[in-house]
């Protein structure tokens, strides 16, 4: 069972994502809060598991609410505002619902919700290995000079063989790594597989352009254009809610 809370000022939008949980009776409804505020107070009352947070309130945004939180709960965003979902992706989302919610998008979320419950049990258990956090630092070394870099400051890696091509600041070393080994590591949410030979930080992004074929073009924040795949393209939009 997960307790949630639903914080969205708009009352009718609290009562119809209350209606479609009712079909996931894994999911309980410990409370609803109409603004940022009133939500921080039934965070540290109602202990919730999960938030379903709406982004534009009247007094602070769903990014200023978790900002001010020591410990955050698991987070799905229901806005009626696509261009945030970059940003919301910072925040280690599991999902990102444009209102109206539809039922299957919430059913899907969830299903990541399960999906990531999954993967944490394992890893405490030793099941699997444990993802690697953001803050989680790599070693670099590249010919004499030797970097402990922390994940979120690598905007790119580029499958070179068996090596993997790490960009970051002005830096390019490799590291003795295939593309897949790291792909099995890094947590899904910050990290996405664009194509073959790339997976990009989803935080590093600058743009978004359409690309022949139904693919799409992202440029990075050092000025990398990277090519998403077709295939890869639809797992992008959905996950980005474009």
């Amino acid at each position: 069972m997960k307790k949630a809370l639903i914080i969205d000022d708009e009352r009718l939008a609290r009562s119809e994502l209350k209606k479609l949980l009712a079909d996931h009776p894994e999911i309980v409804v410990v409370g609803e809060a109409v603004n940022a505020k009133d939500g921080i107070e039934k965070i540290e009352t109602l202990h919730p598991d999960l938030l379903f947070l709406d982004i534009q309130m009247p007094d602070k945004t769903g990014f200023d609410l978790l900002a001010e939180l020591e410990k955050t709960p698991q987070v799905i965003f229901t806005t009626a505002y696509d261009e945030y979902a970059l940003k919301a992706f910072e925040y280690n989302a599991l999902d990102y619902l444009l209102k109206p919610v539809e039922p299957k998008r919430l059913a899907d979320a969830i299903h990541k919700l399960h999906q990531q419950d999954e993967k944490d049990r394992l890893a405490a258990s030793g099941g699997i290995r444990s993802l690697l956090s953001e803050n989680d630092q790599v070693f670099v070394k590249d010919g004499d000079r030797c970097w402990f870099v922390k994940l979120q400051e690598i905007r790119l890696f580029e499958s070179v063989g068996n090596y993997a091509r790490v960009y970051f600041e002005t830096n390019k070393p490799l590291i003795l790594k295939s593309l897949n080994a790291l792909e099995e590591r890094l947590d899904e949410r910050t990290f996405f597989r664009a194509n073959r030979k790339h997976i990009v930080n989803l935080r590093m992004i600058e743009k978004i352009d359409t690309y022949f074929n139904g693919g799409l073009l992202l440029e990075m924040r050092g000025g990398e254009k990277i090519e998403v795949s077709r295939r890869q393209a639809v797992k992008f939009k959905e996950m980005m809610s474009l």
